[in-house]
């Protein structure tokens, strides 16, 4: 029981001409590819669809099946696609559709090229229904809104909600049932759905589950749609600790002593920091905390400090070769939260000098940083005098494109 499909993409798309710059809505680009090719794509990788009969506005023919030709030379869907030319009604263009149909073809889907967003589980709903025995199989969705009927501008019912449904396509048939309805019909009944060609000849029509993904590209509205959507964002938080001690005449240490740096700005009169870049605890403690925020490791695995090329760098330079990585794996930082705990020096004349430095590092408002000071009561080596601790807190966003 081969099923294939008519995808119509004859419409005239009037509604939307002025939005899309007069481009009929079935050939508006997205992606660089016209719009039924979503459709067409989908239907291609449903394992129930054996064929698709594209069918084309009569004055948009020739261009149309060009570009189709274009595609599917460079994108083979797997199976057949013909193409059909379009009439003035949709119940002629589905004719014409059914018309171009092989023999083989017994069973059949109709869908809008309009309806990009067609996924292959509602696909395969009406296809299923289709072999369980139903001969016309329309996919609903329940109507959430109260309906009324109204006649010249009045209000005469109220419609009960529970006997109403959304109508959606891929609407599937047997084909002789749809020629038969074609054929009792006649010229002068005009549908907008096909169902109702079966209705009219009293035959029963089942329906399965729409979904309300299956959008119909309607108003100009809803362009929009068919946009890339800004991805989601995580919220994310780094933590960042660094170290230095104070040089020692006495006790010289292993590393050279540097003329003390915090946020990049230098502390006058403060002991020198034994460090092999230029020793600044805070934007150390800063690199590590943004480097959390994207799972990048630590400050010793980017800028190792056995590279004799990182001697007594600055360490804002790693901070900008950091935020560049950070930035690359979809961080945006929203605010830094900084302490640097020390008995001397005394931090307090420096803090305001020291959040400027490092919210214009950061490329952001000094509102967005903050720095705390304090001691640990002559408590530990800090305490006595023997070094510096930073401890920073980054949040942010980490934004789903880079991940």
């Amino acid at each position: 029981m081969s099923v294939w499909t008519v995808l119509l993409a004859a419409g005239s798309g009037t509604r939307l001409a002025a939005a899309a710059c007069g481009v009929k809505k079935q050939f508006f680009a997205v992606d660089g590819r016209p719009l039924y090719w979503r459709s067409l794509a989908t239907l291609a990788k449903s394992p129930e669809v054996a064929g698709i009969v594209v069918v084309f506005p009569p004055a948009d023919y020739a261009t149309a099946e060009a570009q189709l030709n274009g595609l599917l030379a460079k994108h083979n869907p797997g199976i057949p696609v013909l193409t059909a030319t379009g009439g003035q009604r949709r119940q002629d263009s589905v004719q014409n559709g059914l018309a171009a149909l092989p023999r083989e073809a017994n069973r059949v889907l109709i869908h809008d090229a309009a309806r990009p967003f067609v996924d292959t589980a509602l696909i395969h709903r009406v296809v299923e229904a289709l072999d369980n025995g139903h001969t016309a199989v329309i996919p609903v969705l329940p109507v959430t809104d109260t309906i009324k009927e109204i006649i010249d501008e009045t209000v005469v019912k109220t419609l009960r909600r529970d006997a109403l449904a959304a109508v959606q396509t891929p609407q599937g048939f047997d084909k002789a049932l749809l020629l038969e309805a074609f054929a009792g019909v006649g010229e002068d009944f005009t549908v907008t759905d096909d169902a109702s060609l079966v209705e009219y000849l009293g035959k029963p029509v089942h329906i399965v589950p729409g979904s309300p993904d299956n959008i119909k590209i309607t108003h100009p509205e809803d362009l929009q749609l068919l946009m890339p959507q800004t991805p989601p964002a995580t919220p994310v938080t780094g933590y960042g600790y660094d170290v230095h001690r104070y040089a020692d005449p006495n006790h010289p240490g292993k590393q050279p002593p540097r003329p003390m740096k915090l946020g990049g700005f230098p502390i006058a009169g403060a002991p020198d920091v034994l460090a092999h870049s230029d020793g600044d605890v805070l934007l150390h403690a800063l690199i590590d905390a943004v480097l959390g925020c994207v799972g990048g490791g630590d400050i010793g695995q980017l800028f190792p400090d056995t590279n004799p090329a990182f001697d007594n760098m600055a360490s804002g330079v790693f901070l900008s070769e950091t935020l560049t990585f950070a930035k690359e794996n979809g961080l945006e930082i929203t605010h830094v939260d900084m302490t640097l705990i020390a008995q001397i020096p005394k931090i307090s004349p420096h803090t305001q000098a020291i959040r400027s430095n490092v919210a214009a590092l950061l490329g952001l408002d000094k509102s967005q940083v903050n720095l705390k000071a304090t001691t640990e009561e002559g408590l530990g080596f800090t305490g006595e005098k023997k070094g510096i601790k930073a401890v920073t807190l980054v949040t942010g966003w980490r934004h789903a494109t880079a991940q």
